[in-house]
């Protein structure tokens, strides 16, 4: 019979959040692939579990995956993890997954700690819908298409971010009109300095363009209210970044990425 690809969450901080299943099949799984193997050890060896680790990232996971599938239809069990909390969230995982699907694998989570929902919860922002957006693409159309998906969700956006680029994260998102927008930073999680900041993005942007935040973050941000969606509001978006000199090529751009303007408004209000 073949073995069972287990996906198993692990604390983001605070070493109580273990679940009792996550310690009994770290310990009877054959393998344990982890993000980064140093890192995982200590974990492993807190709670006195002894199976072996093996490195599974984004520079080796093409290579590993076929040889790990094939020890799966072997019979062997094996149990992935991350470096903190849940795999595959905004870490690698998913190709392993995938291709254990296609070889007929039983593949089994178990659940536990996930920064994404510790902050979500704690944020005070409605959970019953919202988007994680993980890491935003660093830099050129990937990011303009990303910040345009923020400005036009009525519900709430989660992301992560460095530390050293949270203010300059949401100063982008203020600059293209979530200023007065309810924000939240979430950092250190289930840690010892664990802290929830709570504003505008705009007051927020300010706090921490001033100092730099510190640790892992989460940022959430609410949903757009319909005033912010409507034309009135493009076109006094499109007239103010005409007046500072931009082309009405560059506009017809951002009002598109940033916005979420439909391509003819944009273009019949950056030619107004």
């Amino acid at each position: 019979m073949a073995g069972t690809l287990f996906v198993v969450s692990t604390p983001i901080g605070n070493l109580g959040d273990m679940s009792f299943r996550a310690v009994d099949v770290l310990s009877s799984a054959a393998l344990v692939v982890a993000e980064d193997t140093r890192h995982s050890r200590r974990l492993l060896d807190h709670y006195q579990i002894s199976t072996r680790c093996l490195a599974y990232h984004e520079h080796n996971e093409a290579r590993e995956t076929p040889r790990l599938v094939r020890r799966l239809s072997e019979g062997e069990s094996i149990a992935m993890i991350t470096d903190a909390g849940t795999p595959l969230l905004s870490d690698p995982g998913a190709r392993l997954v995938a291709a254990a699907i296609e070889a007929g694998i039983t593949v089994v989570p178990v659940p536990g700690a996930s920064a994404l929902l510790a902050a979500l919860v704690a944020s005070g922002m409605a959970g019953d819908r919202f988007t994680f957006f993980g890491f935003l693409p660093r830099k050129g159309k990937d990011r303009l298409r990303a910040l345009g998906d923020i400005m036009r969700m009525t519900h709430a956006a989660v992301i992560y971010e460095s530390p050293l680029r949270v203010g300059a994260t949401l100063r982008e998102l203020s600059d293209a009109g979530a200023g007065s927008r309810t924000a939240v930073v979430a950092r250190e999680l289930t840690k010892k300095f664990e802290e929830f900041a709570r504003g505008t993005a705009a007051e927020l942007a300010e706090r921490y363009s001033e100092a730099p935040a510190r640790g892992e973050v989460v940022i959430l941000i609410s949903g757009a209210l319909p005033a912010e969606l409507n034309e009135d509001a493009l076109r006094d978006r499109a007239q103010s970044m005409l007046a500072g000199g931009l082309p009405p090529r560059d506009v017809v751009e951002r009002l598109i990425g940033e916005h979420g303007a439909p391509r003819n408004v944009a273009y019949r209000l950056a030619h107004e």
